[in-house]
């Protein structure tokens, strides 16, 4: 077969449009916070009405500037297309099953769900915080897990006071919650 009728890559065409987000448990549900939701959904919005009609200008031009093989305007567009494509498919995917998950309606209570800020104490005493949040928006370096992250699993369902097993590679440990907490509920919008 020609190589004009084959992919250029066979991870080209996979959705999976986020490195390193993992893809979401088989029959279960997208939770994702109001904001998580918002900030997909907007991302999204951008890259159709905002981004996307930008490069398909730049690559039209580039392609009326003749040779396609040798031009780096027009590769570099259309490989841009290709990425912007891919985002805006798995975008549409993860929204199209997002289950938004308003963490507020727990304010007060001291048993683990998603959406709760967590401190807790491992084995040494050390403590440290946590925010469960939705797959597609939990940044680790902003102190948030995933719901299906295996810490996040272990919390699930204690309250305050409770030892929990959290099985690790290194073995199984306990953990200590030491408080619950979740945003304030927003006041009714007027």
């Amino acid at each position: 077969m020609s190589k004009a009728f084959t992919k250029e890559n066979d991870a080209d065409d996979d959705d999976d449009g986020a490195a390193g987000i993992p893809p979401l448990p088989a029959g279960g549900k997208n939770y994702i916070t109001p904001q998580g939701y918002a900030r997909l959904r907007d991302e999204l919005l951008e890259l159709m009405d905002v981004e996307r009609p930008k490069v398909v200008e730049a690559v039209h031009w580039a392609a009326k500037n003749g040779d396609r093989s040798e031009n780096g305007d027009y590769l570099y567009g259309k490989k841009r297309l290709r990425e912007i494509d891919r985002r805006i498919r798995f975008l549409t995917k993860r929204l199209e099953v997002a289950e938004v998950t308003d963490p507020s309606v727990h304010h007060g209570r001291d048993q683990i769900f998603f959406g709760a800020t967590v401190r807790y104490a491992d084995e040494t005493g050390d403590e440290r915080e946590l925010t469960i949040m939705g797959i597609d928006e939990a940044e680790s370096a902003q102190g948030q897990v995933s719901w299906i992250s295996p810490i996040a699993r272990a919390l699930l369902k204690a309250r305050e006071g409770d030892v929990v097993k959290l099985a690790t590679p290194g073995g199984v440990h306990e953990i200590e919650v030491l408080s619950v907490s979740y945003p304030p509920p927003s006041p009714a919008a007027g």
